[in-house]
Formats: C-alpha cells, sequence, structure tokens
C-alpha cells in the first residue's frame, strides 16, 4: 500500500498533518507514505522514522512547471492513496492527475468532483469546537477509526544534544506572519520583565525574526535572555521547546511545535480565536486571550497585516495575569 500526504500550506499546517502519518503507520503498519509539502518546511522531517520519502513543492522557483514535474513525479509512484489537506488550487490539480486509485480531500477545493471520497470542510468561529487535527483526521477515518491523535516531530540526539541547558528555561517565540496575530513589542518585553530572575528566557524564530528578537532582548531588563532565533533548525527548537519549564508564543507554527513535542505552552491569541481549531494539545497547555469581549474579533482566519479598526484591543492582555496562569506569577 502506497500513501502520499499533501499539505503544502505553512509550517504550522503541516505539523497537524503529521496524525494522520502517525494513524496509516498505526492500522497499516507495512504501508509506504511519503509526504508533499513546501520548500522551506522539510526540515520538519529529516529522519522521519514512518516516512518513505519526501516530495518538495518549490512554489517561488517556476510554479507551473514545477506543478507539472511533480504531477509527472507521482504518476510514477503509482499510490494507491493521495490524501490532499490542502484546500486551494495546486494541491487539487496534483490529486486530479496523481493516477491514485483512491484520491480524498476537502470538498472546499477546486478540483474536489474528482475525489474518491471528500467532507465538508468547516471553521467556527463558535459554538461546536473542532480541532484542526480532528478535522485532518476525518479524511480518513473510513480508512482508520475516530480516535484523534497527537501531532509528532522526531528531534534526533543531535537536535537535543545541540540545545543542551544547565539552566531552567522558558522560550519566547514572538513573531508571527501576520501583525494582527502577533503580540506587541512592549507586551513581550513587559512579560520577560515579570518572568522570576532564575529563568533564563530563550527567544525564539526564524532568521526574518532576528531584529524583533534583538529588539525585545535590548529592551528588557530581565537579567538572563539569549536570542536563538536564526540559529536553530526547526528539530533543535522542537528539542529546546521540549525541556522548557514553559513555552510562549503567539497563534503560530512554536504553538504547534510545542504540540508535537508535549511542551507545555501558554498560546496567547490575538485578533484569531481559539474557536477556529488552531489550540494547543500539550498535556499542559493555557489559552491566553483578551476578556474584553470586541464585537471586531475575530477580524480574519489569518490575522490581518494591521488592524483594521486600528485600535488593536485585542492584544490588551494583562501580562502579570498571564503568567498567574501559567503559575509563574
Amino acid at each position: 500500500m502506497k500513501v502520499l500526504i499533501i499539505q503544502t500550506a505553512f509550517t504550522g499546517d503541516v505539523i497537524l498533518a503529521t496524525p494522520l502519518i502517525e494513524k496509516i503507520h498505526q492500522f497499516y503498519p507495512e504501508a509506504s507514505i511519503d509526504f508533499l509539502l513546501k520548500k522551506g518546511n522539510e526540515g520538519l522531517f529529516e529522519q522521519h522514522p514512518l516516512l518513505n520519502k519526501v516530495l518538495i513543492f518549490n512554489k517561488k522557483e517556476g510554479k507551473i512547471r514545477q506543478l507539472f514535474g511533480l504531477i509527472k513525479q507521482i504518476r510514477a509512484e503509482k499510490y494507491d492513496y493521495v490524501i490532499n489537506l490542502h484546500r486551494f488550487f495546486s494541491s487539487g490539480l496534483l490529486v486530479a492527475f496523481s493516477g491514485a486509485t483512491h484520491k480524498i480531500g476537502f470538498d472546499k477545493n477546486p478540483f474536489s468532483l474528482s475525489y474518491t471520497h471528500k467532507i465538508t470542510h468547516i471553521i467556527n468561529e463558535t459554538g461546536n469546537f473542532v480541532h484542526e487535527i480532528d478535522r485532518n483526521l476525518a479524511l480518513i477515518h473510513h480508512m482508520t477509526d475516530t480516535k484523534t491523535v497527537k501531532p509528532k516531530l522526531y528531534p534526533s540526539g543531535k537536535d537535543y544534544e545541540k540545545v543542551k541547558m544547565t539552566e531552567e528555561y522558558v522560550t519566547v517565540a514572538p513573531a508571527s506572519v501576520w501583525f494582527t496575530k502577533q503580540f506587541p513589542v512592549h507586551q513581550w518585553i513587559k512579560l520577560i520583565n515579570h518572568l522570576p530572575a532564575n529563568l533564563a528566557v530563550k527567544l525564539l524564530g526564524g532568521p526574518t525574526d532576528v531584529g524583533l528578537c534583538e529588539e525585545i532582548k535590548s529592551k528588557t531588563t530581565h537579567g538572563n535572555v539569549t536570542v536563538m532565533a536564526g540559529h536553530l533548525n526547526f528539530l533543535e527548537s522542537a528539542a529546546l521547546i521540549q525541556q522548557a519549564n514553559m513555552n510562549f508564543a503567539n497563534d503560530s507554527a512554536p504553538l504547534h511545535i510545542a504540540s508535537a513535542t508535549n511542551a507545555p505552552m501558554a498560546a496567547i491569541f490575538c485578533s484569531t480565536v481559539p474557536a477556529f481549531g488552531f489550540t494547543p494539545v500539550s498535556d499542559e497547555s493555557y489559552l491566553i486571550e483578551t476578556t474584553e469581549n470586541l464585537s471586531c474579533r475575530p477580524c480574519g482566519l489569518h490575522g490581518k497585516k494591521y488592524c483594521p479598526l486600528g485600535h488593536f484591543k485585542c492584544a490588551d492582555i494583562e501580562v502579570t495575569e498571564i503568567l498567574k496562569t501559567v503559575g509563574l506569577g
């Protein structure tokens, strides 16, 4: 049995697709499982014990040429199952021309008419809560069962050795692709300033987040802050997060990295809301959001480049209350 899972969206979306790998392997241990993702995310699956192959879609270099090359590659593999978690044109095209016996995905995809099995994709702002993990797993209920499975990443011994610490610490991942998802700089500084002095602070992020982290470090009065943004790959970051006393992040990828290593996580939601289904699932998880009833919140599913109303009140959260909630205040 040969299976291809497709998720070519953001890093967090790929992590939230990993329960399918775990569940398929559980029910079909002899299955050969491949995964197609966007270039830049392949580091998540380095030496993954349950994956046979990782296919890479480089969207930035000749997208049309890449698509036709991937179609050829996918057809040559003769997959029994192609399971598409992505809801947009390019991935749907790959499924439609995959030649797979079973084509599975969400009804929102423009090519869903070509699927042999599809389900309705629903994201709620209020009402019945459904986690993104369970939305994804619903695609294979007919192949497996309806039990949920946590996401999982596999840092190596080398990754743990790289981030080995001799002090107790917390991590802070202050950045987000979207402005309205990001807890403001002055709020992060205030939160770090109120942390216990005996806890070191590790600032996490990618290469593009180094400037933000350096700014936060330069303005905090905490005596032990280290900028690790830009110095760690995905799995090294996962190893660091897993061993932290607490991790703080926006509604962004580091939140899901914590879930994939069952690390403690305090997730701060500004313009987006937990009801969308992208909350942490670690055993020790905290949801942080404004207590004010804002008619403008949420202002969108993915956040925006600026606050549409100009006040950004959804980020007005008392940091002392955050620290009390997680037992550090």
